[in-house]
């Protein structure tokens, strides 16, 4: 296979190719290096390079005459360093500790072992902030991920090591995670089909079980929606001792791809709900989603959401320190050792200061609140079908922009050495920061918190040539009409023509 004749075909194309014999996935793992090789040098999307892995897996598969079976029957994918465990190879979650101490895995996580069943080969670890904590991928440990569309920019995050491997055509599907956005986030910045899927749709066994208290959830980043449903066909559906099971499917996901929607009614909100502004080329993305949505039928209304911003970002601030909190007494008990400062960004130990000082009470109150808000939101959702809004509220930012100011980290440094978290809290300097962030991501957290599926689809570029992706979200556990939409509108406005200049 010619170099670039890899870069053109989607995973469920190359699977095909693989089936028939017109291509080996020896050449396919050939052509994924030499992409590697020419362009992540300037992207720093893969820090874990597993091509040896990979070819001893393909060899194991060879010997039990299962080479050319799955889905994606010999397809290069890679996986975000957070969260998957892969047999074999470590997870250093972007933490300096656990890139130096953490052991090989022994056994394959769940979503990774139902992903590999697929055919799928696994070459490689994307770049990943630390703890999945930030909506840009500039970890101290591998440093920055950049952007394939224009390398000054962050490819966001936290999945944006893989959003950037999918768009420089390193691969055609790399894994991600959402706990507020982090594969949506990076499927705008990149150009890309993300989607989160419901609370409980995907495996987080046999390790852990509610992610972020529910927040969370592992899935992919893809060029295409077809690949997208395929995967969410193969991974989706309970392991033993889950906490929550998402709605039953009836029908594979990959089906309603090709399914037309019928005539929905498509609410609309473009007002910022935990930042401040929207700018004009996000504004112009959903105005041009509406346009192209009543071209093809649908009833489009304008929608308000009960989202109060204040208390929103104070609950889901408090969600996510204990939670911090909580992963790094768990790691320093794997460890066997006391859980240290220098071990960790400064933003992550402040937050993990801020999880102690809270009381358990303050935290089950903060999460019957996020609660109700579901309930709300969700009475809402019995009005519409979907809901269509901003993915992000800006393009994707420069390099380093999100990043703490010298005075925020002087701050954070000076009272994670004090170890005083009430001072923390006191002077507001972790909640200034989030709400810089939440300036940029107004729209994403909301649905980790009410578990409702939700997409982004790049359907706008702006002036500038970068994506910019707009958020559809749907029913509790109704995937289904996401998927018959989004295969609606690739049709109608085909996207994979586009590629960055590399």
């Amino acid at each position: 296979m010619a170099f670039d004749d890899y870069a053109q075909h989607d995973a469920l194309g190359l699977a095909a190719l693989v089936r028939s014999g017109d291509i080996s996935p020896d050449e396919l793992l050939d052509a994924a290096q030499q992409r590697i090789a020419a362009h992540n040098p300037a992207l720093n999307a893969v820090i874990v390079n597993a091509d040896d892995w990979a070819r001893r897996d393909l060899a194991q598969r060879r010997a039990a005459g299962s080479e050319c079976s799955g889905v994606f029957a010999g397809v290069p994918v890679l996986v975000k360093d957070l969260l998957a465990m892969v047999q074999g190879l470590s997870t250093w979650h972007g933490n300096r500790l656990l890139q130096a101490r953490l052991p090989i895995a022994g056994h394959d996580s769940e979503f990774i072992r139902r992903l590999r069943a697929t055919g799928a080969l696994i070459i490689g670890k994307t770049n990943t902030p630390e703890f999945g904590l930030t909506p840009f991928t500039e970890p101290e440990t591998s440093g920055p991920a950049r952007n394939p569309w224009d390398t000054t920019r962050t490819p966001g995050g936290s999945s944006g090591g893989s959003a950037a491997a999918v768009a420089a055509g390193f691969v055609p599907l790399a894994t991600g995670g959402d706990g507020g956005g982090s594969i949506r986030i990076p499927a705008s910045c990149c150009g890309l089909f993300g989607l989160k899927p419901t609370r409980g749709r995907v495996p987080s066994g046999p390790d852990l079980g509610d992610l972020w208290s529910g927040f969370a959830i592992e899935h992919g980043l893809t060029r295409s929606v077809r690949d997208s449903a395929a995967l969410l066909d193969a991974v989706a559906g309970m392991d033993a001792g889950a906490p929550i099971a998402a709605p039953f499917q009836a029908r594979a996901f990959l089906d309603e791809v090709g399914t037309g929607p019928g005539r929905l009614r498509i609410g609309v909100s473009t007002e910022p709900w935990l930042g401040q502004s929207v700018d004009v080329d996000c504004l112009k993305a959903v105005e041009h989603g509406s346009t192209l949505l009543r071209s093809l039928g649908h009833e489009v209304v304008d929608i308000r959401l009960p989202i109060k911003r204040q208390a929103f970002a104070e609950d889901y601030l408090i969600v996510l320190a204990a939670n911090v909190r909580s992963e790094i007494e768990t790691i320093a008990k794997l460890l066997r050792q006391r859980a240290r400062r220098s071990d960790y960004e400064a933003a992550t130990w402040a937050l993990a200061m801020m999880g102690r000082s809270f009381s358990a009470a303050e935290l089950i109150s903060a999460q019957h609140r996020l609660q109700a808000l579901g309930r709300r939101i969700g009475q809402q959702f019995e009005t519409i079908d979907v809901l269509l809004t901003p993915t992000l509220a800006t393009a994707p930012p420069l390099v380093g922009a999100l990043q703490p100011s010298a005075a925020e980290r002087f701050q954070l440094n000076l009272m994670g050495a004090l170890n005083q978290p009430w001072l923390l809290r006191w002077l507001g300097g972790l909640q200034q920061m989030a709400d810089k962030v939440f300036a940029f991501m107004p729209y994403t957290p909301v649905f980790n918190a009410t578990g409702q599926p939700a997409m982004s689809m790049p359907l706008h570029w702006n002036d500038a040539g970068l994506p910019i992706g707009v958020q559809f979200v749907g029913r509790f556990g109704d995937e289904a009409t996401l998927f018959r939409l989004a295969g609606q509108l690739e049709r109608a406005q085909p996207w994979a023509q586009r590629r960055p200049r590399l």
